[in-house]
């Protein structure tokens, strides 16, 4: 738990494993090289390793089923996987791993023909920096291609916030598989400030990970409203009330603030004064999808707001961000009209990787720019702030997981025994419920079958 890299550190560790990667597995620019690792500094160190040579780096959850693991595999058509200790052992002989623990113990010095070799490999800006995988509504998790651009114009939009500066310290919680590890891991390294990683399973401890939070000095934390809520009452229960005061941004999206959460949120933060607004922390209510790279507007809310009063708005779009609404003629809406949002600028993603049919129904063209189609219902009032109205389709989110119904529905189906299946949200409750047909039913093959297959937050 108390290990720590500088920045010289890492790039050391890193460079050892770029050079593995390039004279042992002949790994070339474009290539997509998955990594299953927990959380720990050999993540960080695989991670940028990848990216240095130009690889295309995919995360994959250690918490994924094996059956599940091994379609995103061959999905993404990579022929090698990094692990380190922790995981070294999911994965069956006809895979081919390379364990970034092993590698980063051998104590070879970098010489300047390596550091030549690596100086010489060509990346682009429009080449890929990484794919992340969504729920698809075909029953297929769609692979989101990243650019090198699409990620470096948001870490500026993200500085010219002041979101993050290079004297922060910024908490990892989120998981590989969904996208804000990539902000919480990248944007901070971009930007040279500190990163805390938690061990594997900090995030569930929650007496560590406020200890964490102190001992750390965290100053910047995105978590979903649900989690805040959570910690709260732990803060609560252990009277740690200086444990958030040190934070400069406090950030959630993925799910609503609500009343139960913002009076707990201002006991333990340190709320702006009117006469210094600019000292202490900034509430953030944050909106994005994948496709359009992690996060598209954001919303600064004071903590005195009042959820049963007024709708949350989820903000302006960022800098570098276009936000279009359209009616269902594909006509720019009005105000307080309800609309599709479309959100263009230079973070839209490159398309689904193999999937050329999907990208083309999801991207188009507005006034010259390329925009993506997000299928999330908004409005914008008189001063252009925009309201999440719901969706068009039957993608649901809960617990800040986007989920196609769909996706659910077709694992279920591929057990013979059943002749329809329908899988709905219970709102109140938040959690998911399957009605299933059959002359036979076995409910716990059905469970096993899909914990086999999906990730746990759609059982």
């Amino acid at each position: 738990d108390e290990q720590s890299l500088t920045y010289c550190e890492l790039l050391y560790y890193v460079q050892v494993l770029a050079l593995a990667l390039l004279n042992e597995y002949r790994v070339i620019p474009g290539e997509v090289v998955c990594q299953c690792v927990e959380r720990s500094l050999s993540m960080i160190i695989g991670l940028l390793s990848i990216e240095i040579i130009g690889g295309v780096y995919c995360p994959l959850s250690p918490e994924n089923p094996e059956q599940r693991l091994q379609n995103l595999i061959e999905q993404t058509q990579a022929r090698l996987i990094l692990v380190h200790s922790l995981t070294n052992r999911i994965f069956k002989n006809n895979i081919i791993t390379y364990d970034i623990d092993t590698a980063i113990n051998i104590n070879d010095k970098i010489t300047n023909e390596d550091r030549n070799q690596l100086s010489n490999i060509s990346i682009t800006p429009d080449n890929i920096s990484y794919i992340v995988f969504t729920s698809g509504s075909t029953g297929t998790p769609k692979a989101v291609q990243i650019r090198h651009r699409n990620l470096t114009a948001y870490t500026q939009s993200l500085v010219e916030m002041t979101a993050f500066k290079t004297s922060d310290n910024v908490i990892q919680i989120a998981s590989c598989s969904f996208d804000n590890h990539f902000q919480d891991i990248f944007v901070t390294l971009m930007i040279g400030a500190g990163l805390v990683m938690l061990h594997p399973h900090g995030n569930k401890d929650l007496t560590y990970f406020i200890q964490q939070l102190m001992d750390k000095d965290v100053t910047v934390l995105e978590a979903v409203p649900s989690y805040l809520d959570i910690l709260c009452q732990h803060l609560e229960i252990q009277n740690a009330n200086e444990c958030l005061k040190k934070l400069r941004t406090l950030s959630s999206g993925g799910d609503v603030l609500t009343n139960q959460i913002m009076p707990r949120l201002k006991k333990y933060a340190s709320v702006p004064s009117s006469s210094s607004p600019s000292d202490g922390c900034r509430l953030w209510n944050t909106y994005g999808q994948a496709e359009v790279t992690i996060t598209t507007t954001y919303f600064q809310i004071g903590f005195d707001f009042d959820c049963d009063k007024q709708a949350m708005s989820i903000g302006k779009p960022l800098p570098n961000y276009i936000c279009a609404i359209m009616d269902e003629y594909f006509q720019f809406a009005t105000v307080n009209q309800d609309g599709e949002l479309f959100v263009g600028g230079a973070c839209v993603f490159a398309g689904y990787f193999g999937r050329n049919d999907l990208t083309a129904k999801i991207l188009m063209e507005i006034n010259n720019d390329i925009f993506y189609q997000s299928g999330d219902l908004v409005r914008y009032d008189h001063q252009g702030f925009l309201y999440f109205k719901g969706r068009k389709d039957h993608q649901v989110k809960l617990r800040g997981q986007r989920i196609e119904l769909a996706e659910i529905e077709k694992c279920l189906m591929n057990t013979s025994s059943l002749v329809s299946a329908c899988t709905v949200i219970k709102w109140k409750e938040q959690y998911l419920v399957a009605y299933v047909q059959s002359s036979h039913i076995d409910e716990e093959q059905l469970r096993q079958h899909c914990q086999s297959h999906l990730p746990s937050y759609m059982i």
